[in-house]
């Protein structure tokens, strides 16, 4: 099985993160997902089943999910589902794979800060990785210009206004980050 799917839940286990044979870094953690409903007859939330996945993330994502990602936090999971079977001592044992693309905090449940990482953060030489039917990436570190830095004239405003008063905030079109918010 190889399909896509986002998944919502909170952090089980401390994230491991090693190196394999060939030198590629690998981050894997245990994620919980728990259905909630209303009861309307005890007017009161209740939990559901619980749906466990291992999430394995790989080369750069591994390392920012190791320096990100703490047991207890909630994140959302962008990847590709695997359901795994094999048998022991007789007895058949089933497990759920997600192999990341995205790995994120929830931000219903709290805020975070956001550090991007500079156009040398991934070498030119990368390999790219090519999925039939996706728009070509290769190109993405690539750039002769390693000092590059999103223009910031292409910010538009929003509806929200700047905690200081000093006007609505300002938003870069091209990267979606905030523009002289002094964050």
């Amino acid at each position: 099985m190889n399909d896509m799917i986002t998944v919502r839940g909170f952090v089980a286990s401390e994230v491991k993160s090693s190196t394999t044979t060939r030198g590629t870094s690998t981050a894997s953690f245990r994620l919980g997902t728990t259905e909630r409903r209303y009861d309307r007859a005890t007017n009161t939330w209740v939990d559901g089943n619980t749906n466990w996945y291992t999430v394995q993330s790989f080369r750069y994502l591994a390392g920012h999910v190791g320096c990100s990602v703490k047991k207890g936090q909630r994140v959302l999971v962008v990847g590709k589902l695997r359901l795994r079977q094999w048998e022991h001592e007789g007895r058949v044992y089933h497990v759920a794979e997600i192999d990341a693309e995205s790995v994120g905090h929830d931000l219903m449940w709290g805020s975070a800060n956001f550090t991007r990482m500079s156009g040398t953060a991934a070498p030119a030489d990368a390999p790219s990785v090519e999925t039939p039917g996706t728009p070509d990436r290769s190109n993405e570190w690539d750039s002769d210009d390693h000092e590059h830095v999103p223009p910031e004239d292409e910010a538009i405003e929003t509806d929200v206004d700047n905690p200081d008063g000093s006007g609505p905030l300002l938003v870069n079109s091209t990267t979606g980050e905030l523009v002289g918010a002094g964050v």
